[in-house]
């Protein structure tokens, strides 16, 4: 079944989106997940052409093979995990990352940095940040289930890394009338 990569994908509206562009097209699909379309049948160029015209109005970009496909794949697994999982990884990001996309994390990582301008470990900490925001604007969580959410080893360690990163402390953060929060295709 032929698999098209999708950059911008960030969350289920995204899914919704390419799913809508699909049945406006009649393209018969498989199934949508972030930042991959598997579809039933392959498609002509004229086909793809139109895919590619619609997903752009929608924000998205169909990707070729080669680099360009692989940090999109490696930014879509991440999202999925961080924002996405309610479940604390059981394993490190490094071997998640290299066994979902069947390549060496060393490969991956210094593609990630030639690429981004930042490693993979400098994006996580900004998904794991948003989503920390997230959670906190929403109070859904108090920071020490937050902590234990997104592996951080303890609540002093994700303070310190918030206040790094944000330049404020999570409850100078949650104090704030309109407390700024990015979009994930920003990061």
């Amino acid at each position: 079944m032929p698999t098209l990569i999708i950059k911008n994908m960030v969350c289920p509206r995204c899914i919704t989106s390419v799913e809508d562009v699909l049945q406006q097209l009649a393209l018969p699909y498989s199934f949508v997940e972030l930042g991959k379309i598997v579809l039933d049948n392959p498609i002509s160029s004229s086909q793809k052409g139109q895919l590619d015209v619609s997903l752009r109005d929608r924000g998205f970009e169909m990707l070729e093979e080669g680099k360009s496909m692989l940090i999109s794949q490696i930014k879509s697994i991440l999202i999925e995990q961080i924002q996405h999982s309610n479940e604390p990884m059981s394993e490190n990001y490094s071997s998640f990352i290299a066994e979902h996309l069947q390549h060496e994390y060393t490969y991956l990582s210094k593609l990630f940095s030639q690429v981004e301008g930042i490693t993979i470990e400098k994006y996580i900490t900004k998904l794991k940040i948003e989503r920390v925001k997230e959670l906190i604007f929403y109070n859904e969580k108090n920071l020490s289930e937050i902590a234990d959410q997104l592996n951080y080893s303890s609540v002093a360690y994700l303070s310190s890394q918030f206040k790094k990163e944000i330049g404020m402390t999570p409850t100078e953060f949650k104090k704030q009338v309109e407390p700024h929060r990015k979009g994930l295709d920003e990061i």
